[in-house]
């Protein structure tokens, strides 16, 4: 039988990726002393200085709109500018803000899984949902130092939202998807867009059971992340088991997992959130795993502490979709930012 290949708009899409990363960095060349708010600044801007009147009627949105907090990871039309209606050049510059706030890893994990659309739609989904240039960029309010802004890209399986009060920058919710998790098929065959943090949770949970600290809950898992999409999230039951019974090594390989997720993000987004989590709240950790703990079977875990969440849940089409986010209780949208903000200017 031969060998089945993807088809033309999917490799030529692929072929693209590594040139638009590489595109963003030149773009910030020559600034990397530069905080992430003032690449952001500038990657913004540039953007919409590319845009014509109408495309900036759909990119821009008030900050102070309902929809900046209207968040969803399903498949379906969004608020901001589709990367479909924009023109190559103007591709490059959206691509180039998005890697403003992504580390290289995140950038690759982020474009992988909207390669994936592409599959699903050869699989026969519906090609009106199922496409990988159904992404929106939306920048809320003004890139203008001094007032509040933000940005979001977001479509199937990525919502990816900043906010940025002066020089802060917040980053989350931030949720990445995968269906399918693995493929297990064609020319792309091996590809796990979110494989690494499953695997490195898995270990530690066989490593915990081993060692008589078993951290599931339930051998059933929840159907889906228990957050949802939920514009507040709040903090889940305590299950599993906590840090104050981990050791030593153990907690090193919990915040393992913790950092590989913020991973994700550009570190100069995440340190304030993970020096916390190293510091104050390392003995206030909870891990817990639904589900089975052999790999290809549906599960899911959660991690949270005084102030965040995350949760992972690979629990459909047998174990193969799966869903990631990083939740933040306070400061999700930059709520705790833009308190601060109003405290202090007003």
């Amino acid at each position: 039988m031969a060998k089945k290949h993807f088809n033309e708009p999917l490799m030529k899409f692929l072929a693209l990726l590594p040139f638009y990363f590489f595109s963003s960095l030149l773009a910030h060349e020559g600034h990397s002393h530069h905080p992430t708010s003032d690449e952001m600044k500038q990657a913004a801007s540039l953007f919409l200085a590319s845009l014509d009147d109408a495309q900036k009627q759909s990119a821009q949105i008030k900050f102070s709109d309902d929809e900046r907090e209207n968040w969803h990871f399903f498949p379906m039309e969004r608020g901001g500018i589709r990367l479909g209606a924009l023109k190559p050049h103007q591709q490059q510059l959206a691509y180039g803000l998005l890697a403003t706030g992504l580390t290289q890893k995140g950038f690759m994990t982020a474009t992988q899984i909207m390669a994936l659309e592409q599959i699903l739609r050869e699989r026969g989904g519906d090609p009106d949902h199922r496409d990988p240039q159904k992404y929106y960029l939306a920048i809320f309010g003004h890139p203008k130092k001094g007032l509040p802004w933000g940005w979001r890209f977001e479509g199937h399986h990525l919502s990816l939202n900043f906010t940025l009060p002066k020089n802060l920058v917040g980053g989350t919710p931030m949720f990445f998807g995968a269906s399918p998790a693995e493929i297990k098929d064609g020319s792309m065959k091996g590809i796990r867009p979110l494989g690494e943090i499953e695997d490195l949770a898995r270990a530690f949970a066989q490593k915990l059971h081993r060692e008589k600290l078993s951290p599931v809950f339930s051998e059933k898992p929840p159907k889906e992340i228990l957050t949802g999409q939920d514009q507040t999230a709040r903090l889940q039951p305590t299950q599993g088991i906590t840090s104050d019974q981990m050791k030593g090594g153990q907690i090193i390989q919990l915040l393992g997992i913790i950092d590989s997720v913020a991973g994700l993000q550009r570190k100069e987004i995440a340190n304030d959130s993970l020096r916390k989590i190293h510091t104050i709240q390392r003995k206030k950790l909870h891990f817990a795993w639904g589900g089975s703990l052999e790999r290809g079977q549906p599960h899911y875990f959660r991690i949270q502490g005084t102030d965040f969440l995350i949760e992972y849940a690979n629990t459909q089409q047998g174990g193969n979709h799966a869903h990631l986010v990083w939740r933040d209780l306070k400061n999700d949208f930059g709520r705790d930012f833009l308190k601060e903000h109003l405290e202090k200017d007003h």
